[in-house]
């Protein structure tokens, strides 16, 4: 076929004999001619007019500013694209150059396609990181927080890598009676996503896992490459556990980070970061548990000082009872000494007429004479008996109210002591402890008070020795 086409063919002449061509046969030469002269190219374009058919072939046109030519990636290659093909994205082209016989056009048959610029898997990786952005999957808010003290964690790892040693070395140094659930799992290569999405479905029906850990060492962007999957960041997002993701190096970032509620560098740092040491544990407990007393002793102690506020009270009040009911005593005894004598004094006017009815005007002069000295005597008497019930009362209301006066704080002031109180709280202060220098009391004296500041607070040995 080729000699058609060799320019040191002489091109024959419309006097020879004439050779007619059907459509089809001049298409299959042609196809022929452009395979066997391009057999292999690298062509690079724009790819527009991207169309995915129902086969799973895909079609395409690259062009530059000056011209454009149909592709065609067939379903077979389509499958191992890192990477989704859209309209506007600059590729690398390598195949054959064909022509397409039942419509006449010409074409590139591509066998590889890679995106100009950025590596494949790079390309791959941000239209991935990109799409799941857009659905929230990165949200800071769907991000659950991590149990302060969890009890079970899964771990998917290699079984032989060196991460998996590193988290159980730092676990079993933090806590080692934690309880850890290991789900195996290939964490490279071809499959592997697979088995991580699995191992995550393990673990979730497992029940009583508190958190799970995704590790592996770190590595270039192809062997992290399972963790940029698709399959897997959604299956940490399903996961119904929280997920610390703890996936290469302190620079390594994949699709996981991303996803997880927790990125840790490193394996070593996912285990410091999930689980604190037991001494961090006791030191958290003993704080609280100071901080518990502490607030246990103030509130006894207000409490102590609203009691005592309220006990003094108290007996201030018994003290103006006791007193209003020795009065109300000394008046009821001067009413029924008064109404004695008055009716001492009725009953001798009425004695009086009763005689001096009976008695002669002689007689009467004699026993008015007498009856007049016995009434002058018992007038006498009776002034008497007045005057020293009068006394005896005034004497035990004296009394009662020395007795009141006794049991009075007032009379304890007259003796010279006096009443310390602090200011800010307004409690009566009975040990020197109870207040530091520089602050305020008030001291009630037996007449008027003072408004003083504390210079020195000494305790009841060194007041004794002054």
């Amino acid at each position: 076929m080729r000699t058609l086409f060799d320019p040191a063919t002489p091109v024959p002449s419309p006097q020879s004999r004439r050779q007619v061509l059907t459509v089809s046969e001049l298409n299959a030469i042609a196809r022929a001619a452009l395979e066997s002269t391009f057999p292999g190219v690298w062509v690079e374009g724009e790819i527009s007019n991207f169309k995915r058919a129902p086969s799973g072939h895909l079609y395409f046109t690259l062009k530059d500013s000056a011209a454009q030519i149909g592709a065609v990636l067939f379903r077979s290659q389509a499958a191992a694209l890192r990477f989704r093909l859209e309209d506007g994205l600059k590729v690398q082209a390598f195949g054959r150059v064909s022509l397409y016989e039942a419509r006449g056009t010409y074409q590139i048959v591509v066998d590889r396609l890679e995106p100009a610029g950025l590596g494949a898997l790079q390309l791959a990786f941000e239209q991935l990181k990109t799409r799941l952005q857009s659905e929230g999957l990165f949200d800071p808010a769907r991000k659950r927080p991590l149990p302060a003290l969890p009890r079970r964690i899964g771990i998917v790892a290699s079984p032989g890598g060196a991460a998996l040693r590193d988290i159980l070395r730092v676990l079993e140094r933090r806590f080692a009676s934690l309880d850890v659930v290991i789900a195996p799992s290939r964490v490279q290569g071809e499959g592997a996503a697979g088995e991580i999405v699995e191992a995550i479905r393990r673990l979730n029906l497992a029940g009583g896992i508190d958190l799970l850990v995704l590790a592996r060492g770190g590595g270039s962007i192809e062997d992290l490459w399972a963790f940029n999957e698709e399959i897997v960041a959604r299956a940490i997002a399903a996961s119904e556990v929280p997920v610390v993701s703890a996936v290469g190096h302190e620079v390594d970032v994949t699709i996981a980070d991303l996803v997880a509620d927790l990125r840790a560098p490193t394996p070593s740092a996912a285990a410091e970061m999930i689980v604190r040491s037991r001494a961090e544990f006791l030191e958290t407990i003993g704080a609280l548990r100071r901080r518990l007393e502490g607030a246990a002793l103030l509130a006894v102690t207000r409490r102590r000082h609203r009691l005592e506020a309220a006990g003094a009270a108290r007996a201030l009040e018994m003290v103006r009872g006791r007193w209003r009911e020795a009065a109300l005593r000394l008046d009821e005894r001067s009413a029924r000494l008064r109404g004695s004598a008055a009716r001492h004094a009725a009953e001798a006017r009425h004695a009086l007429r009763i005689l001096a009815e009976r008695m002669t005007p002689r007689r009467l002069a004699e026993r008015v004479t007498a009856r007049r000295q016995r009434l002058a005597d018992l007038r006498r008497m009776g002034g008497t008996a007045i005057a020293t019930r009068l006394l005896g009362a005034r004497s035990a209301a004296a009394r009662a109210g020395a007795r009141l006066d006794a049991l009075s704080p007032l009379a304890v002031l007259g003796r010279g002591y006096a009443i310390c109180r602090a200011v800010a709280t307004g409690a009566i202060l009975k040990d020197a402890a109870a207040v530091d220098p520089g602050e305020a009391v008030r001291v009630r004296l037996h007449r008027g008070g003072l408004l003083c500041t504390v210079t020195e607070v000494v305790d009841g040995g060194r007041a004794e020795d002054r």
